[in-house]
């Protein structure tokens, strides 16, 4: 029998659902159709229960479940995971997280780290807020990466938007002292809400006052290259949680 998006979902039907039943009605995401590819369809087989944690409302210890004693770094919303492959590649003193709801992209990195056998990365498919809120711990993420997320430009649009009061002082709340959150966008009237949202946060605080230079270990992704085309800034955010 061919394998197909279905029969993985009929035999891990964890990785079907990306929300509870009682989500918040305004999300960020809308999620939309995707027809996996054979080699996406055989990267969950092969690597789902090495490197997928499921949803289970419950906190957990990435502590012990990493077992390296190094700090944890949160991407939510990776997309096709390019970056996130290469910054956990190249900076392995750091355990990554990555959370994506789009099954393409999420089994498109699932296939990089498990034909690499990246050790430090693991994912979930699952909406960022309810897995920061019941299963990491505050004051336990040494930074958190949020790469392009989607600017929903349209004025009726923003209340969709991630980065948002509420889910900044979210932020806030999981990240250790001296912790950061960096984000990145190509959308100039996006990235000036950013920094007046983390500037509204108790407890963050912004080094550069406004944008930050860019940083030299994230890598250009082909949706950063559109962006520059178009004739975009692209404008990166970096706050820390003040010791």
């Amino acid at each position: 029998m061919k394998e197909t998006q279905d029969t993985i979902f009929a035999d891990i039907p964890e990785l079907r659902f990306v929300e509870r039943d009682d989500a918040r009605s305004i999300k960020s995401f809308v999620l939309r159709g995707t027809r996996l590819k054979g080699f996406q369809v055989e990267a969950v087989r092969a690597y789902y229960h090495d490197y997928v944690i499921p949803y289970s409302g419950k906190m957990t210890d990435f502590d012990a479940l990493f077992a390296n004693g190094k700090p944890l770094i949160i991407e939510i919303g990776f997309g096709m995971g390019v970056a996130t492959h290469l910054i956990a590649r190249d900076r392995p003193e750091y355990n990554y997280l990555g959370i994506e709801v789009f099954l393409s992209g999420f089994t498109k990195l699932l296939d990089k780290i498990g034909k690499e056998g990246l050790t430090n990365v693991r994912l979930m498919r699952f909406d960022a807020v309810a897995v920061l809120s019941e299963m990491v711990g505050d004051s336990t993420v040494a930074g958190f990466h949020i790469f392009f997320p989607d600017p929903w430009p349209k004025k009726r649009q923003h209340k969709r938007r991630l980065i948002q009061h509420e889910f900044a002082t979210l932020l806030a709340q999981k990240l250790v002292p001296g912790g950061y959150i960096y984000a990145v966008t190509d959308w100039q009237e996006y990235a000036d809400q950013m920094v007046e949202v983390f500037d509204s946060v108790e407890g963050l605080t912004n080094p550069h006052g406004t944008f930050a230079p860019p940083v030299s270990w994230r890598p250009e992704t082909r949706f950063e290259q559109k962006g520059r085309e178009k004739e975009h800034a692209i404008n990166e955010v970096w706050v820390e949680k003040v010791r």
